[in-house]
């Protein structure tokens, strides 16, 4: 894509960009009112469309740039991309650019192709698992001698099988590859990518990793990549059907492929079509030697530092889609742990590389939103500092929470853990600044200040927090803010507030109404 030529001819003003009105209050959550986002592909974060639509529409406009440099599965490049900008996704996650491809390419070929493409596969493969579904010992063997399947690559220690081939039964394995090797015979380009994306979608569900939801259908649940973040493999593996199961999802990436045509179809009778999407795999310091200057706004959500190693558990996909990442590449992941065993203060310092280098990649009096969100207050601290050191100024500090979705460890230790985000944007003005380190901030009066100024009888901890450390930020204090999570709920608790493990917010305690004391 030739993008610097493509920046030079949307002359805006730079004032007209600094005067924008910043987002300032949470947006609703509507996690499941795109199907191009949901119900085609699983994947470990997915931001809700419709926020990360809303913060572009906010701070870009149409043929502008707007970048992702953790892109994940794409939402912000594919959002920004149907919007008329310039979507780019960047990760160095295959898996993550394989989604995020597959989902903007949905709008290429024609709706009938896409039925075509799985009429095809049907009629190539149902004889072939048919077959599989019945076949046992030897003669289930001999059927997958004659397939093509992924090396049996070593698994991290963490997993519950030791290689690869054993995260699936002999069964799944032949049928996994029986409709692959159909796919890839389709003779339409698009219709072999779009059903190449569902069967990648299938795969979550066709391993011995998949934990079936109780009481419930069999085909009802998730695999254990997901949830727990490690391989562990069910205790009764299910085996669903392969057919049935690659059957719906790809009716699902049909029904996306409409969605998105019937919105650029939209956009032509609305004023033209002119969106562009644009896929990269480079770490963050080589994109902002590509990009630098060149970017019009950045929405992302870099990894939060935690135990989760993507590349490890993208191994499911990247294996059998032959896309490997390099030893070089696992090396750059923004994590902590992993199979490399990558370490927490490496983790904080490329992190503020990281937001460094995407406000040199921004305009002048361009915007950039960070989600964010742990415990970790030196973390906060990287982002903050980083982006105040390279002449951001924080102009909003939003808090994400009330999302019905809640992680498997909110439900186990619900007040400890941080389920919500905080979306900090900053306006590149270029003023390199640093806050002056005041004296007397006490974390215990911040919490009463902030308590009682509450209007209602519930407030969510994460937005408590969130409050906290912008606050903490503000005085200069950021770096003494040493708090655990067991002394920040003892406070709330003082301070006459108790946990409502339904609800998952605090909720006032119904006394005199007056505050409990601090001490004693």
């Amino acid at each position: 894509m030739r993008l610097r030529q493509t920046v030079s001819r949307h002359a805006v003003s730079r004032d007209s960009y600094a005067r924008i009105n910043p987002i300032t209050a949470p947006i609703p959550a509507d996690r499941q009112g795109a199907k191009r986002h949901y119900g085609v592909h699983p994947y470990f974060t997915r931001r809700p469309y419709n926020v990360v639509r809303d913060y572009i529409l906010r701070y870009s406009r149409e043929r502008d740039v707007v970048l992702d440099p953790f892109g994940g599965s794409g939402v912000t490049a594919i959002e920004a991309f149907l919007e008329n900008r310039i979507g780019i996704q960047n990760d160095i996650n295959p898996l993550a650019n394989f989604l995020a491809a597959s989902i903007a390419g949905l709008e290429k070929g024609r709706l009938e192709e896409y039925k075509q493409s799985l009429d095809f596969v049907q009629a190539r493969s149902g004889e072939l698992l048919g077959k599989a579904q019945t076949a046992t010992g030897r003669r289930l063997a001999e059927l997958q001698s004659k397939t093509m399947l992924p090396p049996d690559i070593p698994l991290p220690r963490s997993s519950d099988a030791r290689s690869f081939h054993q995260l699936f039964s002999a069964r799944q394995l032949l049928s996994l590859s029986i409709l692959k090797s159909a796919i890839d015979e389709i003779p339409w380009d698009a219709g072999r990518a779009a059903m190449l994306l569902a069967w990648s979608a299938s795969l979550a569900k066709l391993n011995k990793t998949f934990l079936s939801a109780e009481g419930r259908a069999e085909s009802r649940g998730g695999s254990s990549i997901f949830s727990i973040y490690r391989y562990k493999v069910a205790k009764r593996p299910i085996e669903l059907s392969p057919w049935k199961t690659f059957e719906e999802r790809a009716l699902n990436v049909i029904a996306a492929k409409a969605e998105i045509d019937k919105q650029i179809e939209v956009k032509r009778k609305t004023g033209g079509w002119f969106g562009k999407f644009d896929c990269r795999a480079k770490d963050v310091q080589e994109l902002a030697e590509e990009l630098n200057c060149a970017v019009d706004y950045i929405f992302t959500d870099p990894p939060y530092g935690a135990h989760i190693s993507y590349l490890d558990l993208s191994t499911l996909w990247n294996n059998w889609l032959d896309m490997t990442p390099s030893v070089r590449t696992r090396e750059r992941e923004l994590i902590v742990g992993g199979e490399l065993n990558l370490s927490e203060g490496s983790y904080v310092a490329r992190l503020g590389e990281s937001i460094q280098a995407c406000m040199r990649m921004l305009r002048p009096n361009r915007w950039l939103s960070v989600v964010f969100q742990h415990w970790n207050v030196s973390y906060f601290e990287a982002i903050l500092g980083a982006a105040a050191d390279s002449g951001g100024e924080l102009r909003a500090a939003v808090s994400q929470v009330g999302d019905p979705i809640w992680s498997m460890h909110k439900k186990k230790s619900n007040e400890s853990v941080l389920a919500g985000e905080l979306i900090l944007t900053f306006l590149n003005s270029g003023k390199k600044s640093r806050v002056n380190r005041l004296n007397g901030f006490d974390v215990g009066d911040a919490v009463q200040a902030v308590l009682s100024n509450v209007e209602s009888d519930n407030v969510h901890g994460e937005y408590l927090f969130n409050r906290i450390v912008v606050e903490a930020w503000h005085h200069g204090a950021i770096g003494s803010l040493d708090i655990s999570r067991t002394e920040f709920i003892d406070l709330i608790q003082r301070n006459g507030w108790q946990y409502d493990e339904r609800q998952h917010v605090w909720t006032r305690c119904k006394k005199s109404g007056a505050l409990f004391p601090l001490t004693g």
